[in-house]
Order: C-alpha cells, then sequence, then structure tokens
C-alpha cells in the first residue's frame, strides 16, 4: 500500500461502484442462486460477510445476528461503518452507494481489504434490491447516520441522525415477498452458519437471538459462536460423535508463498473421508486447488513415512491416495486476495498458486507431527494398510456386480418394475419399502414414466460398513443397478459415473412409522456418503403419504398431519349430520389401496414430494456421524431434543 493511500484510509474513495442493479429483481436466481429457502438465507449471509471482512481487516471482533418478528433480520457490527462522506463519482454518499449499485463495495479496492469473502462480490446491495424494506445505520466518526430503503430505492438522502460514541454498521432488512417463494427463517440453518464462521475466523463473537420465540424462562433464544483456537476446535466438533484414532488434533497454520494457510484434521476409526474446504470463509465443496495441495502434501507425505518405516514391505498391491484420507476429518481454510471460482456452483478454488503453499504447508505439519508422535504415526499407517486391503477387496465385490450387469443382458434387477420411458429427464423411479406396499405401488402408477423399486428389509448401515461390504449388499447392489450407476475411475477408484444414470427423479417412499423412518435415514446415509452427488444435483426426494383419513359415510378426505385432520373433523362435523366422523391413521403404505396410493402420494398433479438439499456440509457431516455411528450420548440428545418435531407412531 502507498503511504499517501495508507493516510487516506478506508473512505469515499475506497468503494467502486462496477455496474447498475437493475436486473436484480428480474433475475434474483443469477445472484443468491434461488429465490427458495436457500436464496432467502443466503441475504443475510451476504450482510454477515460485510462485517466478516470488517473482522478479516482487523477492524471489528463482535457481530449480533437478529431473527426479528416478521422474519427481519438485523445485523449489527462494531467495525469502522460503512463511509458516508460524498462519493466523488456517482455524487451521493458512498453509503447510498454500497447500498444501491450491485458490485459496488470496498472489497474491490485492494487498498481497503486485503481478502474478503462474499458471495464472489455481489454484496449488501444485492440484499437491498430483494428486500421490501431496508435499513442502514452507520456509527462513525462521532456520528450516527441513517438511510432507509424499499424494494433497492433509497426514500430519502442520508442524514445525520444523532451523536456516536462507537463505530459499527447496522443493517435491518425485511425480505420482499414479491420474489421469495417463503419467508421463513430457520434458526438451525442461520445457527450452523455464525458456529462456522467463529470456528473460521477465531477470537470472533457472534451472537444469534431469534426474537420470534422465547424458552421457559420466557427469554428470546440465543446462541454465542466464539472459538479462540478456531480450525482445532472446528474438527474436534465435527468429529465429536466418532471415535479419535490419534491423541491430537494436527494442526498448522502461517502464510506460505503470499498464501496465509491454515489447516486441521484428525484420523478416526469410521471409513468414511469428511474434507471441508474454505476460501475466505467460503465452503467450497466442489473442492479446488487447495484441497489438491492438501492431498498432494498429505499422500506424499504420509507415503514417504509408511515405506520409510518398512511398515508396507509386505502389502502386495500399491497404495492409492484414497487410503490416506480413510478416516480424516479435516478443514483447510486459506486467505486468497482474488479467488477465481469455477465448477457448477461457482464453489470450486481455481487459482493455481495456491496448490503449492497449501502442500507445503500440510507436509511440514505432517512431518514434525510424525517425527514427534511415533505411536500415533504407526496408528495411521495401520489404518490406510487396512484402508487399502478393504479397497481391494471392494473393487472386486464393484467389479463383480458391475461384470453380471454387462452379462445378463440389461442387468436389471429382477425386482424392478421399470417404466416405458427411456428419457431419464422424464423418469422416476419409487424406492419402496417393503413387497406388499412395492405390490401396491407397481398397480398404481403410471406406467410411462414410474418405476417401482422394492427393497426388502433395512439396508446396510454404511456408516459403519467398509466399503468391499456395502458392494455385498443385495439391497444396495440393487439401488445400483437398477440407477445405472457405476463406481470407480482410473483416476479416482470411488468416483460416481452419472452417465448412464436412468432416473432423474429418485423417490424414497417408506411408512409413517418407526421402521419407516429408520429406513429412510439408511438410505439417506447411503446417498450422502456414497451417491452424494445425485444429491447436489437435486435428484433425491421424499415422498409423503398423509398421515391420516378422515371419512363420513362416502365422503373423505385426507390429511398429512394433525391440525389439517382436526380441520376436517371440524368440517365433518359442522355439515349437520349426527354421525361420529371416522379417522383412520395410515401408519404403512399397504393400508392404502393403489388408487388411494396414486392419488395422495404418486400423481404429480396432487403429490407432495420433499427435495432433499444438503443446505451445510458440516451439519450434515456431523448429523450422520451422530444418528448413524456407535456413539450413544449425542444421539439420545438429538432424539430429546427434536422429539417435539416427529410424526410417528410406534
Amino acid at each position: 500500500m502507498s503511504e499517501e493511500k495508507a493516510k487516506k484510509g478506508y473512505s469515499a474513495d475506497s468503494i467502486q461502484a462496477l455496474e447498475g442493479m437493475e436486473h436484480v429483481r428480474k433475475r434474483p436466481s443469477m445472484y443468491i442462486g434461488d429465490v427458495g429457502v436457500r436464496g432467502l438465507h443466503h441475504l443475510v449471509y451476504e450482510v454477515v460477510d460485510n462485517s466478516i471482512d470488517e473482522a478479516l481487516a482487523g477492524h471489528c471482533d463482535t457481530i449480533h445476528v437478529t431473527i426479528l418478528e416478521g422474519d427481519g433480520i438485523k445485523v449489527v457490527d462494531n467495525g469502522r461503518g460503512i463511509p458516508v462522506d460524498l462519493h466523488a463519482k456517482e455524487g451521493v454518499s458512498a453509503l447510498e452507494v454500497v447500498m444501491t449499485k450491485i458490485g459496488a463495495g470496498g472489497k474491490f479496492d485492494k487498498d481497503s481489504y486485503k481478502v474478503s469473502g462474499g458471495l464472489h462480490g455481489v454484496g449488501v446491495s444485492c440484499v437491498n434490491a430483494l428486500s421490501r424494506h431496508l435499513e442502514a445505520v452507520v456509527h462513525r466518526e462521532g456520528k450516527v447516520w441513517k438511510q432507509e430503503y424499499e424494494r433497492g430505492k433509497a426514500l430519502y438522502p442520508v442524514k445525520e441522525d444523532g451523536k456516536a460514541d462507537n463505530n459499527g454498521t447496522t443493517v435491518t432488512f425485511f425480505p420482499d415477498p414479491e420474489i421469495f417463494d417463503q419467508l421463513v427463517y430457520s434458526y438451525d440453518t442461520l445457527a450452523s452458519r455464525m458456529r462456522e464462521l467463529a470456528y473460521l475466523n477465531k477470537g470472533l463473537t457472534i451472537t444469534l437471538t431469534d426474537e420470534r420465540e422465547t424458552d421457559e424462562k420466557g427469554e428470546f433464544i440465543k446462541e454465542t459462536f466464539h472459538s479462540e483456537s478456531g480450525l482445532s476446535e472446528f474438527v474436534r466438533f465435527l468429529d465429536d460423535a466418532r471415535e479419535s484414532l490419534i491423541e491430537e488434533v494436527i494442526h498448522v497454520e502461517g502464510e506460505k508463498n503470499g498464501v496465509p494457510v491454515e489447516v486441521a484434521m484428525i484420523y478416526n476409526t469410521s471409513y468414511s473421508e469428511n474434507l471441508h474446504s474454505y476460501v475466505n470463509n467460503i465452503n467450497t465443496h466442489e473442492g479446488g486447488t487447495h484441497l489438491s495441495g492438501f492431498r498432494r502434501g498429505l499422500t506424499n507425505t504420509l507415503k514417504k513415512y509408511a515405506e520409510d518405516s518398512g511398515m508396507l514391505d509386505k502389502l502386495k498391491f500399491e497404495i492409492s491416495g484414497d487410503d490416506f484420507r480413510e478416516g480424516l476429518t479435516a478443514v483447510v481454510s486459506v486467505k486468497v486476495s482474488e479467488p477465481q471460482f469455477e465448477g457448477q456452483t461457482k464453489t470450486k478454488l481455481g487459482n493455481r498458486e495456491v496448490t503449492a503453499p497449501v502442500s507445503q504447508a500440510v507436509s511440514e505439519m505432517l512431518t514434525d507431527y510424525l517425527e514427534e508422535h511415533p505411536k500415533d504415526a504407526r496408528s495411521i499407517v495401520q489404518k490406510v494398510i487396512l484402508a487399502a486391503q478393504a479397497r481391494h477387496a471392494a473393487r472386486k465385490a464393484r467389479e463383480m456386480v458391475q461384470r453380471k450387469s454387462v452379462l445378463t443382458g440389461t442387468g436389471l434387477p429382477g425386482k424392478l418394475a421399470d417404466c416405458s420411458s427411456k428419457d431419464p429427464a422424464e423418469c422416476e423411479i419409487y424406492l419402496v419399502e417393503g413387497d406388499s406396499a412395492g405390490g401396491t405401488a407397481k398397480q398404481g402408477r403410471d406406467r410411462m414414466f414410474q418405476a417401482i423399486m422394492p427393497l426388502r428389509g433395512k439396508i446396510l448401515n454404511v456408516e459403519k460398513a467398509m466399503q468391499h461390504k456395502i458392494f455385498e449388499n443385495e439391497e444396495i447392489k440393487n439401488i445400483y443397478t437398477a440407477l445405472g450407476v457405476t463406481v470407480g475411475t482410473e483416476e479416482d477408484e470411488r468416483a460416481l459415473n452419472l452417465d448412464k444414470l436412468r432416473y432423474h427423479k429418485i423417490i424414497i417412499m417408506c411408512d409413517a412409522d418407526v421402521d419407516g423412518a429408520h429406513i429412510e435415514t439408511l438410505i439417506l446415509t447411503f446417498f450422502f456418503r456414497h451417491m452424494r452427488e445425485l444429491v447436489e444435483r437435486g435428484y433425491v426426494y421424499i415422498a409423503t403419504p398423509p398421515l391420516y383419513q378422515v371419512k363420513k359415510g362416502k365422503k373423505a378426505d385426507y390429511a398429512w398431519n394433525d391440525d389439517q385432520r382436526d380441520k376436517l373433523i371440524m368440517e365433518y362435523k359442522g355439515s349437520g349430520a349426527d354421525s361420529s366422523v371416522s379417522v383412520q391413521r395410515y401408519k404403512g403404505l399397504g393400508e392404502m389401496n393403489a388408487e388411494q396410493l396414486w392419488e395422495t402420494t404418486m400423481d404429480p398433479e396432487y403429490r407432495t414430494l420433499r427435495q432433499v438439499q444438503i443446505e451445510n456440509d458440516m451439519t450434515t457431516d456431523r448429523t450422520f456421524s451422530m444418528l448413524m455411528g456407535d456413539d450413544v450420548p449425542p444421539r439420545r440428545e438429538f432424539i430429546e431434543k427434536n422429539a417435539k418435531y416427529a410424526n410417528i407412531d410406534t
């Protein structure tokens, strides 16, 4: 930074307006991904990211996020406050430029922020454009400044509104019902992201308050997120439902070739790999060059140690990179001044200059750790050897499944009742619990585009199974072959090949009882751990059969929850007839005949399908390991906390 610019600091000249924002309201999905639940929550992240940028620059250590009555959001930080002086180019206050110009913000001026987060520079102006009302209040240089907006347009020029004895910015906004499908914020979703941000920015305090709900003491629901050790604590949190293989978290933090790198990792006794990567606090769930650097450093260093120790001498086949990552939980975080994003959802880092610094940092970290902890080092290498042996067995089991498909012509399971259409975009398959319900579904379906695949009993819990056991499980083999999905390429033995995927809707349909809920969870665990790309592409759904039939004489209606049931009962009783209304509780799909199953659960015109989405990688991974792993106390706590949401009869 030049001496002249350093003196100037963070002022109106630091704000650059790159382009107008007329397009945002017409094409909101281009800016925030979608106008559903995910896009709604992304508005909060954009505002919070502005405050995080102040924290990254060393000017903010506390952020308060509040969900207001009416589903508004208030974000308060103690940063420097957005500049309010006149913007030379635009002729209005810099605050108004930031709030009403897409792409405007200090993050585009390298002298104001070395690095910044946010959705690739979209900024708070996008939030303003998609809010029915937004208020910005700035405490700066001893004064309070204020401006309000409706759907992105300023209601009046920035005005002075009192004196201030502190600095900071407060943004309060209410999402626009003309834009969003629904306006209800999920406390748990926001809490997951705030927790994640606290781990990624150690020393920062973030509070989340929900003013829509009070606890038993009559106080608002509130949590405080703060981490002193950052990623080490993050990894412990992610892995708290798994059994650790080594005693300590392996951690490194520092700058390599000008790139700030932080890595934390630990090995556990599970068979899954859990890598989470971030660039400037953005979750890069498609990976990228930083993750490549991590894998290279890990594989090369561990392989050299294992070879030098002589522990690989008796192994008859080559160890692959996958083997070194089985049972590994790791978080990789880098800061990049000008990140380049690629991939289907623009969450894959493309900066090539990042690979070497991360690889070097991981290599140095591991070398030191292995030398200082020989017992842990031996445990890790033994785990790697077991993983290699299991992978070798899994390859044989997988080849048997895929060779059988080729030898038997179509290779489709005998239990599959396929559909006539061969266009995956219009075809859907129901994975149905039990042969009985499967038979009813086969009778009730539309044969043109609906396929039925009955599953017998409970499929394997893949969270606790080695890979070769998965390919030996009959029901899982049937799912692979029915979908037309294959596993394994020359580069990656666990890669999923969807080129011959036969259905773009995969619908899980289970009974509305405890067993049905368990089977649903087992199938979802399998998809998340081994067919995750299907979920990420939006191909996985859960059917919603009704819970009740309310009947009076020849008239009958269906209810999907207790409120609907009670409303129907009241309507029927109010019709004047003196008979007691009958209510049937459907526990199993088999209790409905084919016509009922079609009209309530399978008819595209009237059915309700719930699309399975991954809102937060970290939370989803932790939830599956907690629900399906060996550690009982966290599972019991989860069940007790969430029992009120269940509508399941035993």
